[in-house]
């Protein structure tokens, strides 16, 4: 039965395929969007333009409107989520939250994740936001009843971009340039733990089928790919896809982070350090027949090939680049200074 389906976003990494799948099974979807992706808008969707920020304007577009189920896609804590229960408390009969597989206890006590893994991570703030948002809505669904559901994503991708540990401000593309440049590209660790990376055409089938979805209400669902791969075997793929050979520079995650600047960080030891394989046999419970469609070498030269053919997709990162190259010779250095010893 079609369902009117609302999203707050609609047009990032994640929700642009949620958009397209919802509207080609014949759903009525409306978008409040600020409208600086106008060329990602899907065709046949209601557009109310504006940002979610501006509450009170906002309430007014919506005057008279409910939902069988709306997402935000965009929420970190519990300030944004207060004003969303503001806004649409009573107004929708399923709201989701797209929380983050980055909530995840780190460091993990078991490799293998479930939606009953603990909920701690100390290393980054964008993770603890989003905990903080489930925990909000948790009380709601007890409290009040508000028909809620969280969504945790992992490591999704789209055609715009391939998965990367390390990338800049301006996304992966300066990866995929130093690999055609034949320059050395920084993988932290050794490479061999292990990643989940998820297509956003698969996080999409299981999105949809969690939307209007009865037994999904007060219920948290992760929703990731079922290929696990090594870091190291998901650069090889990329180089392969490019036609070049890979050149691995490997540095510990720990130096990488202390070293901070455009590609280190919190996320890294908060998140992308650490091996995780996803089990999801509450998804495929929840959405019979769901299954992940796209492996992970046919996704990534699917986005390539797009990123090639679309300049806007080539945003290149002078100061990424140089980080990378900095961080190399510093390790460089300490180990010729080390080696001199002998």
């Amino acid at each position: 039965m079609p369902m009117k389906a609302l999203l707050i976003g609609g047009t990032g990494t994640i929700s642009t395929e949620v958009s397209k799948k919802l509207l080609k099974e014949g759903h009525e979807l409306w978008l409040i969007n600020r409208g600086s992706r106008n060329n990602e808008l899907p065709e046949g969707a209601h557009v109310i333009t504006g940002d979610i920020r501006d509450e009170e304007r906002i309430a007014g577009l919506l005057k008279g409107q409910e939902f069988d189920a709306m997402a935000d896609f965009i929420a970190y804590g519990p300030e944004q989520l207060e004003r969303d229960y503001r806004l649409f408390g009573g107004r929708t009969r399923q709201f989701i939250y797209v929380s983050s597989a980055s909530a995840y206890q780190k460091p993990l006590s078991d490799y293998r994740i479930t939606e009953g893994t603990p909920l701690a991570n100390p290393y980054w703030k964008y993770s603890r936001d989003k905990i903080a948002g489930e925990d909000y809505l948790m009380g709601l669904y007890r409290e009040k009843g508000f028909p809620i559901t969280i969504v945790r994503p992992s490591h999704t991708y789209c055609r715009r971009s391939v998965p990367v540990g390390l990338h800049g401000k301006n996304g992966s593309f300066q990866v995929l340039k130093r690999m055609l440049e034949g320059k050395p590209v920084i993988i932290h660790g050794d490479g061999t733990s292990l990643w989940t990376v998820t297509h956003s055409r698969d996080f999409a089938a299981g999105f949809v089928g969690l939307m209007g979805n009865i037994h999904a209400i007060g219920e948290a669902v992760q929703i990731t790919g079922d290929e696990t791969l090594t870091w190291n075997q998901i650069y090889q793929t990329t180089a392969r896809a490019l036609g070049v050979a890979l050149r691995p520079y490997y540095v510990s995650s720990a130096f990488l982070a202390a070293a901070g600047g455009p590609g280190g960080g919190d996320g890294l030891l908060g998140d992308k350090a650490h091996s995780v394989v996803f089990q999801n046999d509450k998804l495929k419970r929840l959405v019979p027949g769901f299954k992940t469609e796209v492996r992970f070498d046919q996704g990534v030269r699917e986005a390539v090939a797009y990123i090639f053919s679309h300049p806007e997709c080539q945003k290149e990162d002078p100061e990424f680049d140089a980080w990378c190259d900095c961080v190399i010779q510093a390790q460089e250095a300490a180990l010729k200074a080390v080696q001199s010893r002998g």
